[in-house]
């Protein structure tokens, strides 16, 4: 996982636990309301970068492949 793909992950995150505090969600269906709307959120954040940057955002790397490689490289 790449330092932008844990951006957008933390961004989905924290949009959804703001979300649901706000809303004061109580129970799965509300929960589960917030948590699609914070991952529009990230989802939309991410598709505009991708946009304007050229380039895609979500790769196939794994965090433990980074730092296996990152050994190897010491």
């Amino acid at each position: 996982m790449t330092d932008l793909e844990l951006i957008f992950t933390m961004l989905g995150e924290a949009s959804t636990t703001e979300i649901a505090k706000n809303k004061n969600a109580q129970g799965f269906v509300e929960n589960h309301k917030a948590a699609k709307a914070g991952g529009n959120v990230a989802g939309n954040a991410r598709k505009e970068l991708e946009k304007k940057s050229g380039a895609k955002i979500v790769t196939n790397q794994n965090f433990k492949d980074l730092i296996e490689s990152k050994k190897l490289e010491e």
